[in-house]
């Protein structure tokens, strides 16, 4: 089996809100793929007195633990019970119900000897490779079909997108957001490779339109994840003027690729 990591940070003077592992458990049967991309907060308060990365190191903690230790769980059963472990550790101590309480994408990829299951929550991506080459991406696209109009202001959102029905929906401390994910499982013999992205990495698809996902595919499965960030950060810094590329609120984001050969 092979794995390759990269988690760059879009700001080297702000801490990296991604969180990224690959578990591979002692008995040597199956492992997992955890990707989660912290939502920063746009301003103003949060109602709890951590960190996103404080978050996401959490709930991708009870991630990584609930996927390996408990095959007997759904993915979306883990997903549920890692947000409700997450949110009992600072519940006594912050207002979970802040529509701005720290919160993330989720990507989880498992497999066994017999299948691989996958989740898929908010604007992360998983792209799975067959036998044959073809590659499907998995995408929970609920935020992306929203009008743009829609998402002008952030009191807008939080107030009737974010974790709304009609909206779009994050992991952040109601576990039954969980039943809200992409989820699917595929036989083993049909996946020969796995690619979990956060947005900042997808930029080089879906804001630069530099190629398709086989595309991008290739270069972290031919070149490795480091050089698919590496030509993002070139486009960023080429583009940091004019933003002529739509939807980038900011000219660099953090950037996770995890890549696996199954």
């Amino acid at each position: 089996m092979r794995t390759d990591l990269v988690s760059d940070p879009g700001d080297t003077t702000r801490p990296n809100e991604d969180f990224a592992g690959v578990g591979l458990p002692a008995s040597g049967q199956g492992g997992c793929v955890i990707v989660l991309d912290g939502v920063t907060p746009p301003g103003g308060g949060t109602g709890c007195l951590h960190s996103v990365p404080w978050f996401t190191a959490r709930l991708g903690g009870a991630l990584t633990e609930l996927t390996l230790s408990d095959r007997d769980l759904t993915l979306p059963e883990v997903l549920a019970r890692a947000i409700r472990r997450t949110a009992e550790t600072h519940a006594d101590t912050c207002d979970l119900s802040h529509p701005r309480t720290p919160q993330a994408t989720v990507v989880v990829a498992r497999w066994s000897a017999a299948e691989v299951e996958y989740l898929v929550l908010s604007d992360s991506a998983l792209l799975v490779r067959g036998p044959g080459g073809t590659v499907t991406p998995v995408l929970d696209d609920r935020l992306a079909r929203l009008p743009r109009a829609a998402l002008a202001t952030d009191a807008l959102v939080d107030a009737h997108l974010r974790n709304k029905e009609g909206g779009f929906f994050t992991a952040a401390a109601d576990p039954a957001v969980a039943a809200r994910a992409v989820t699917g499982v595929l036989p083993r013999h049909e996946v020969r490779a796995l690619a979990a992205l956060t947005d900042g990495a997808t930029r080089w698809t879906e804001k630069f339109r530099e190629g398709d996902w086989t595309a991008l595919f290739d270069v972290v499965a031919k070149e490795g994840a480091r050089s698919l960030v590496e030509r993002v950060r070139e486009l960023e810094a080429a583009d940091r003027e004019e933003r002529a590329f739509l939807g980038r609120s900011k000219t660099h984001d953090d950037a996770t690729v995890v890549y696996v050969e199954l």
